[in-house]
């Protein structure tokens, strides 16, 4: 089996549009539909239904995708045995701020050799078994064999619509976000991401809707420009374009601020010579001033995965 492939559909489920895992893989869209293509071949079964919104799974697609991650996972396992290459860093997303935490490092030690993977929720098991070097993840508690190092608070904005009722508002407390529709269709029970929003939800009394297939940023975007009800939620580090046309609104969340916070983790007997030196050039950050984030001031890793 072509592990691209395999790679490709896991980035095109991630990603909710053939076009977006494109960008995520730096491949071309028709490459994706190729490697999607050749993979259906193989399994004999079809895995997306394509629409003009999207990409979404098949009932058989459904079913290969814990197994596509698998194959993905004993990849790296096998690559582990045998490496002394690149240091292998695992983001949750090539568009936000760990990823451009990342490349600020490459572009200040072009020397290093550096791979960087989204392995989702087996983050934490790809750790233990070294397939990685590091991964980016929010902290609760930091298991005996793993080490940590907080690195940056992120803060969360609302982002809506120029319709809407708060997007005049140059600055809103999370209180007041209660009674509006806050829509995220990419919050996955299960994973770090969801538990953070749903602590957030019950922090400050809000309803969040993850109803609905997630067919990528660009439908979200597409929503909200043209909705006077719904608004979404994002770091402010994430690297999103949306139309000129779109005139969305980013609004500041304020008293107290919500971050998300960033912490590197590793393996605590892992030797790779490039991890202390992306440790140093991350540093320790300064805490946000009135800051919030779930469980605080607690620090912990999660331990799913």
């Amino acid at each position: 089996m072509d592990l691209d492939a395999v790679r490709t559909f896991v980035a095109a489920v991630a990603a909710g549009r053939f076009q977006d895992a494109a960008v995520d893989l730096s491949i071309t869209q028709q490459a994706v539909s190729k490697r999607i293509a050749a993979l259906e071949k193989t399994l004999g079964a079809r895995l997306f239904t394509r629409t003009a919104r999207g990409a979404r799974l098949t009932a058989a697609g459904e079913a290969f995708l814990p197994h596509a991650r698998e194959l993905l996972s004993a990849e790296a396992r096998a690559l582990a045995s045998v490496r002394t290459g690149p240091l292998r860093v695992d983001v949750i997303g090539r568009r936000l701020c760990p990823a451009t935490l990342l490349r600020e490092f490459h572009e200040a030690h072009p020397e290093i050799a550096l791979e960087v993977v989204t392995l989702f929720d087996t983050a934490v098991a790809a750790l233990r078994n070294a397939s990685i070097d590091a991964t980016f993840r929010a902290l609760v508690e930091v298991p005996p064999d793993l080490d940590a190092q907080w690195v940056f608070d992120e803060p969360i904005e609302l982002l809506c619509g120029p319709g809407h009722p708060l997007a005049g508002s140059a600055s809103v407390t999370p209180a007041e976000l209660a009674g509006h529709r806050l829509w995220l269709p990419g919050m996955v029970p299960g994973t770090e991401w969801g538990a953070y929003y749903a602590a957030f939800a019950t922090a400050f009394g809000l309803s969040i809707d993850a109803a609905g297939p997630n067919f990528g940023t660009e439908v979200v975007l597409d929503t909200i420009a043209k909705s006077a009800e719904v608004a979404t939620l994002l770091p402010t580090g994430a690297r999103l374009r949306w139309p000129a046309e779109y005139d969305l609104r980013r609004v500041k969340l304020e008293r107290p601020v919500p971050v998300y916070p960033h912490s590197l983790i590793w393996r605590r007997d892992n030797a790779h010579p490039a991890l202390k030196a992306l440790r140093t050039h991350l540093g320790r950050g300064t805490r946000a001033a009135e800051a919030w984030w779930p469980g605080q001031p607690s620090q912990t890793v999660p331990s799913t995965g």
